[in-house]
């Protein structure tokens, strides 16, 4: 049976209807079924009553590592190059699938409560990873990226772990839970990996249409390194390899140049602005406003909450919107709509999801925030308190693909409790003793 929302102050993110209000929105099955001023017809199994509250898309989260949320704050004061060889890869030697499986629910739970419906994550122990979103509800994008620091002479599929976890991953759960999650292809980045490995996993992704996830150009020194090794830059070397033949999301993308802007509008390539990580990390900032004038998809993400420390997608919206504009020293650098199209509708075409719109047709990944909260009182522009006033805590209702995953601070497919021990029973003294 339907679900019908009433009462509805509704931020489509259709450019043609932006904000509508008094609105109904009936959902049926997986499915946003209707949307206007007028009720629809026929019997539904509950109405939800939205007066004092608004309606928006679920949050897309373009580029995660969920189960870094127990390193959260882990190596502070570091730059990524140093964070990632000190503290972080070796905590992560030592996790195993019930770690990963404690991590992945603590950080979708998080998620979850704060507006998130949809994620692209890219780990290791990734099946793991997929159990946990299934049971969630969420749905998500997962990769497990490409590494391999051999001879590139001796590079084999099978002397690469992750071509056969590629294999694995998209033969096992793709497509699994009707579509709830789907598998893309991914290299980690380019400086932990080589010619040889590029080449294959751009030939899987080929092979089966799939996505491709990748670090881009996230620091100064990765970005040079590669023009003084190889003559090009990260994006525009990795194209040389087929890897961007379907198009793709590349997180980061901070030193990007004028020609890989260019690269990436005509590879159909998603920006994934990370703001927070990359200020936390000194690795610098995206060039988002060139990137937006040259037609470039930029979306949203967290990147993981080891270096952010946050899965409040609320928060990159608003830093997205004002970090550009004190930079620039151009209020409209980046509008409200624009914050908040990356962080939606943006996120959800980089990932291949019919979802980040509230119409007919489209994924019912839904949330309600209140706006009787003071921080969001009063009110004289939805967008405006959407992007500069809200917060996390201020969603009521999360729904994901037709079913409600989180209402009034309780989550209905997570055991918060149970997640809590098992991070604090096992997982916390596993990997730091």
């Amino acid at each position: 049976m339907p679900v019908l929302f009433e009462n509805v102050t509704a931020v489509t993110m259709d450019p043609a209807r932006p904000v509508l209000e008094n609105a109904f929105v009936a959902v049926e099955g997986t499915k946003i079924a209707s949307v206007g001023t007028v009720r629809p017809e026929g019997e539904f199994e509950r109405v939800i009553d939205c007066a004092g509250k608004v309606m928006m898309p679920g949050l897309v989260n373009a580029h995660t590592h969920v189960p870094m949320a127990l390193m959260r704050g882990y190596g502070g004061g570091c730059d990524l190059h140093t964070w990632l060889n000190d503290w972080i890869f070796p905590a992560e030697a030592r996790l195993d699938d019930r770690c990963v499986a404690a991590g992945t629910a603590l950080g979708l739970a998080e998620m979850i409560a704060s507006g998130t419906t949809c994620i692209a994550d890219m780990y290791m122990n990734t099946e793991t990873v997929a159990r946990t979103v299934l049971e969630a509800g969420v749905s998500a994008n997962l990769s497990c990226g490409a590494v391999y620091f051999g001879d590139p002479a001796d590079f084999s599929p099978e002397t690469c772990n992750d071509c056969e976890n590629h294999i694995r991953l998209f033969e096992n759960w793709h497509g699994a839970g009707d579509g709830q999650i789907l598998v893309d292809a991914s290299i980690h980045a380019e400086y932990t990996s080589c010619p040889p490995a590029w080449a294959w996993v751009a030939d899987f992704a080929r092979a089966h249409g799939l996505g491709m996830h990748v670090h881009i150009s996230e620091t100064r020194s990765e970005h040079e390194t590669c023009l003084e090794k190889y003559g090009a830059t990260p994006i525009a070397l990795l194209d040389r390899y087929g890897v961007w033949e379907n198009g793709g999301h590349a997180a980061h993308c901070v030193w990007v140049s004028d020609g890989d802007i260019e690269l990436m509008a005509q590879k159909n390539i998603t920006a994934v602005h990370n703001p927070v990580s990359n200020l936390k990390l000194a690795s610098g900032v995206a060039r988002v406003p060139q990137l937006l004038k040259a037609g470039v998809n930029i979306a949203l993400g967290t990147d993981g909450v080891a270096s952010n420390n946050s899965h409040d997608l609320f928060e990159e919206i608003k830093l997205a919107a004002i970090l550009h504009k004190g930079i620039s020293g151009d209020p409209a650098a980046v509008s409200a709509f624009e914050a908040l199209a990356m962080a939606t509708v943006n996120g959800a075409r980089a990932l291949r999801r019919d979802a980040g719109v509230v119409s007919p047709g489209k994924i019912a990944d839904l949330i309600l925030l209140d706006f009787t909260a003071p921080n969001l009182f009063p009110c004289h522009d939805v967008l405006e308190n959407l992007v500069f006033s809200a917060r996390g805590n201020n969603v009521v209702m999360n729904m994901a693909r037709g079913k409600i995953i989180y209402e009034n601070g309780q989550f209905l497919t997570l055991d918060l409790e149970k997640i809590r021990a098992e991070a604090e029973g096992y997982a916390l003294p596993h990997i730091f003793g």
